[in-house]
């Protein structure tokens, strides 16, 4: 079932949420500074190509302050606006029975989108 949803996801928009995230990472990267921000729009970009059968969870051991500050900088600079999108796209994927399945995994990337620091995204078991 995971399968099928993730075809329907990347048909239905999952490619360009997820082209957007790799030209993030990339603009990001072109400077030392921005590489562990770019390195976190690599992992959504992941989770934007098939985010059924997957979970977020908190790395072991927890981030720390580091991950705390990162995530600070991460809201101020591109996090907030990110996660207005995904909500945004939840809501309209909503609006219909059959859209509510996406609307779910745009809910997901929006607590990844708001903090990526100190959580990893693994296989649901």
């Amino acid at each position: 079932m995971s399968l099928l949803l993730n075809i329907l996801w990347f048909v239905f928009g999952g490619f360009i949420v997820s082209l957007a995230y790799i030209l993030g990472g990339l603009l990001l990267c072109f400077t030392i500074i921005g590489i562990p921000f770019g390195i976190q729009c690599f992992k959504l970009s992941l989770l934007g190509l098939a985010p059924f059968g997957r979970e977020i969870r908190e790395t072991e051991p927890p981030g720390g302050a580091i991950a705390v500050i990162m995530n600070i900088i991460w809201i101020i600079l591109p996090g907030l606006e990110l996660a207005l999108i995904h909500l945004f796209l939840a809501l309209f994927f909503a609006i219909t029975i059959i859209g509510i399945p996406f609307a779910l995994q745009h809910l997901k990337m929006t607590r990844l989108a708001i903090l990526p620091f100190g959580f990893r995204v693994t296989e649901k078991r």
